[in-house]
């Protein structure tokens, strides 16, 4: 009998998750940066209004790649 080395389903599994949690932490960080800096070339502008929709869509952005890496710390610390 052949010892199984590689568990195709767990690799595969790990590497989607991966790919999808650094494609999606990152693609949220730039929404963040993107939000910070409409905010402050909307507060220049004279604009409170739009200032403050991108303020809110740049730290709704931070939330979620703070949760992203709470989620990240806990799931490796638990194993």
């Amino acid at each position: 009998m052949i010892a199984t080395i590689i568990q195709g389903k767990e690799l595969w599994q790990t590497v989607v998750a991966s790919v999808v949690a650094g494609v999606g932490i990152t693609f949220a960080f730039s929404v963040a940066i993107w939000g910070a800096g409409q905010f402050v070339e909307l507060s220049r502008n004279e604009r409170p209004l739009a200032a403050a929709g991108a303020a809110i869509v740049a730290s709704t952005a931070l939330t979620v790649v703070a949760a992203a890496v709470i989620i990240g710390i806990v799931v490796m610390t638990s194993k």
